[in-house]
């Protein structure tokens, strides 16, 4: 069996994995108080991706001290999750725009000016 853990790494591990639920709660939170869809895409997008971010380098830092050698393929995920999420976000958000006009609804002010300005 290996060697045990000092108690530091414990600890930041522990404190990093409890961050993670932290932000997964406060994704949750954003989820439910907010009122529209595109509101409710920031805040659960943003925590998850810190929450896995959180979550990787808990498991960096607990398996390099467990082989005592740098462990370093964790970084993959939120390293797609990087780039993967804004494509997603963005996909989402044209298709919700896309539904909100067919269905004759207001678009955001935002988005109504600057396609009056461009002369589409």
């Amino acid at each position: 069996m290996s060697a045990p853990l000092s108690v530091w790494v414990e600890i930041l591990v522990a404190i990093l994995l409890v961050l993670s639920s932290l932000f997964a709660l406060i994704g949750a939170i954003g989820l439910v108080r907010m009122k529209d869809y595109f509101q409710r895409m920031h805040p659960p997008a943003l925590a998850s991706t810190l929450g896995a971010w959180c979550v990787a380098l808990a498991s960096i830092l607990y398996f390099s001290a467990l082989k005592s050698a740098p462990v370093l393929h964790a970084w993959l995920i939120p390293i797609l999750l990087a780039i993967t999420v804004p494509v997603t976000t963005l996909l989402l958000a044209r298709a919700a725009l896309f539904r909100k006009r067919m269905a004759g609804d207001d678009v955001p002010a935002e988005v109504s000016s600057r396609r009056s300005e461009s002369g589409r």
